[in-house]
Formats: C-alpha cells, structure tokens, sequence
C-alpha cells in the first residue's frame, strides 16, 4: 500500500503522476453507466500501481460505495488506515487472517467449506462475537475461485444458512466472475449469466437474503447492462484503462488514463553508423545518428519483451526503444536530434498530447494494458496531482 511523492526540489529520475481528478471523473462516469447498482472500485495490487490509498479515498469521494482487493491483507491495510464503508476481499488461502478481517468489518469471500469452516471458527473468537459478513462465489463457468453448482453449491449454502441462524455470520452478498467478458459476444458470457441466475435463485429459495448480488467486471459494466444486479466492480476502468481494444477505447466510453509514466533522459551522444546498441547488439545504428539514455528498465516495470519495439515521446517525437531493455536504462534512436539532457521522456500517459499510451506498450509487449501499469516498480515515484476535490 505505497504513497510516495518525492520532495519537491529533488531531480527526478523517472515519475508516475497519477491524476486523481481523472480518477474521480472515471468513478462518477461509471456510476452513470450502471444507476441502477453501487459501484465497487477495486483497489488490488496497489489500486493497479496507481497507490491504493490515494486512489482508495478519491474512489470514495467520487461516490464508490465499496472497495474491493484480492488479498485481506490488502483489505485490513485499508481499514487500518481510516477508510470507511464497505471493504471486499476474496483471495483467501488457509490459515488466513479471518479474525483479524472480522474484527475490522470487511466483507470475505468463501468458495468452499473449509473457507466457511475457518470464517465461522474466527468469528466465535472475536472480542465482541460481531457476525463475519460473507459473500458466497459461485463458479459460473471461469473455472478458477468460486463453488461449482449442483452439490457443492448446496451444501454451502446450507451450512451458511445454519451458521447464519445461529448468528456467527451474515450472509451478505452472492457473486461470480466472467471468463469473457472483454470478448463481446463470446458465447460463455449468456451462458455465464444464465447459470448466475440460477445458483442467485437457489439459494434464495433457500432463504439467502443477500444485501448484494454481483457479476459484472469492468468490460460487463461498460457493455452488459444487464449483468449488472445490485453491484459492478470496476477495476481496471477505474484507472481510465480500456478492458481490452475489442471494448472499445478509454475515449469511447468518457474514460481518462490516469498514469502517466515519465523520466528524464540522461545522455544524449553522436556515434557513428553501424554502431551497436545494448545487450547483445541487436540494433545497430544505420547511420550516423544520436542516441538517448533513459534511465528505466524492466526493475521499474518496463517491459523486456518490448524490447526493440516499445513507443515513447521525447522533444515531441515518438521513439522506439533501440536494442534491448535492461534492468535499469534503455536506449533509443534520436535520429540527429539532439533535446538536452533532462529532456522528459514519455513513456505512456493519456495519449492527448500525442504521447503513447499503455495500450501502446501492451501491444509492443504482446500482453495487456493492465500489466503495464500493475508492474510499474516502487523505485518509481508515484506523484499525485489534483489531490482536492473541487466542487
């Protein structure tokens, strides 16, 4: 759960500037995408690298009504800090910290029996008895978290009944996930629906009272109103990041990057042609040219596998990554140019000055726009602007 600003004096190697007034203009656009539901904007691996707790407060601001995080490690550290409400965690393995999670009023996930075994044993131990509050998943079909339906999903939801009877939990919210969702059409997502509409029906036949019934990610908030039920949990969107190019852009849907990854370069030199560059000179220079340092690598996050193909804007050019990413530096061709040392180098940003975006990067890397600005490193300064909210 990293906050970090560098002092305001210091040179800057390389910078995160996360804008959290396009955070919170991101949460109101999707609130108006699903009116029906309450949003949940999921804060997961440091809120997707933007920084949890920055992003966390401006989420709620902005009217998320709950925060959600894969690990309870991720949920407590929230609390810990003072944020109120409604806080979700779902990735949970043995032995985990169910007391502790009780104790500060987060909602836990439980896939199967031995999960509810554990929550029910914590709740029994907490100082004020407070019932756990459970969400039960079902596997609809991704095939990953979640209790398959038939047997299994009956017995759960029988023995959650019975330990909500005696008052040890509530059961507070039923839900799944899609497998693909981002794949518009893909015939899984109908399927996936249907059977989440059985396995919500079953168990309140049951007599399950749920305050929260919820499948939809961020794709299916964007494109599937209805998978929307009581609550969608945007994640990636929250971060003005478009799910998948198949979607649709961040502009398609109103949405604004809010990262925007930089650093300065630190060398420019002349060197001759046929001269070779990085790690096993796999670019050599056509011509007599200049090249620019930039002093990030994949120890920041930069991606090795775009090496050779990876955009980024210096003197208000695009680039690419000349030769081979290193840990800590890369190398690109300025094509005579000369912009001085401590010229920025724009990695990725919103993409309205021209700049690429992490779209960009994802699809030089051949992977996701997720990953890009998930594995961006803590060496890497995250600075916040527009901190306040206005209005």
């Amino acid at each position: 759960m990293t906050e970090t600003a560098p002092p305001p004096t210091a040179p800057l190697r390389a910078r995160a500037e996360i804008d959290l007034a396009a955070l919170r203009a991101n949460v109101r656009t999707l609130r108006a995408l699903a009116p029906g539901a309450q949003l949940m904007a999921v804060v997961k691996s440091d809120a997707y690298g933007h920084g949890a707790l920055p992003c966390a407060r401006a989420a709620v601001e902005a009217g998320a009504a709950w925060l959600g995080t894969a690990t309870p490690e991720e949920a407590l550290a929230l609390r810990a800090a003072g944020l109120p409400g409604r806080i979700m965690c779902w990735l949970w393995t043995p032995g985990g910290p169910w007391r502790e999670a009780v104790e500060a009023d987060l909602d836990v996930s439980v896939s199967g029996m031995w999960a509810l075994d554990e929550v029910t044993a914590a709740a029994q131990q907490t100082r004020t008895r407070t019932p756990a509050r459970v969400q039960l998943k079902a596997d609809t079909g991704l095939g990953r978290g979640g209790c398959q339906p038939g047997d299994d999903w009956a017995e759960l939801v029988g023995a959650a009944l019975h330990a909500e009877r005696d008052g040890i939990i509530r059961i507070t919210g039923l839900w799944s996930h899609f497998a693909c969702a981002d794949e518009p059409g893909h015939p899984s997502i109908d399927a996936q629906l249907t059977r989440f509409r059985e396995m919500v029906s079953y168990a309140e036949e049951q007599g399950v009272r749920p305050e929260v019934r919820h499948i939809a990610n961020s794709p299916a908030t964007l494109t599937l109103p209805e998978s929307h039920f009581d609550l969608v949990r945007t994640g990636i969107a929250v971060y003005g990041i478009s799910p998948s190019p198949e979607v649709g852009t961040p502009a398609d849907f109103g949405l604004r990057p809010v990262m925007t990854l930089s650093a300065s370069v630190a060398l420019v030199k002349r060197v001759p042609g046929g001269h070779g560059v990085s790690y096993g000179h796999h670019y050599t220079t056509p011509g007599e040219t200049t090249l620019g340092l930039v002093p990030v690598g994949y120890a920041d996050g930069i991606p090795r596998h775009a090496s050779g193909t990876g955009p980024v804007m210096i003197g208000g050019k695009w680039r690419t990554v000349a030769g081979r990413i290193a840990m800590d530096q890369f190398v690109v061709d300025l094509g005579g140019d000369e912009p001085g040392t401590g010229t920025e180098a724009v990695l990725f940003g919103p993409g309205d000055r021209g700049e690429p975006t992490a779209e960009d990067w994802a699809q030089a890397a051949g992977t996701i726009a997720y990953e890009i600005v998930t594995r961006i490193g803590t060496r890497v300064p995250r600075v916040y602007v527009n901190e306040e909210q206005v209005g």
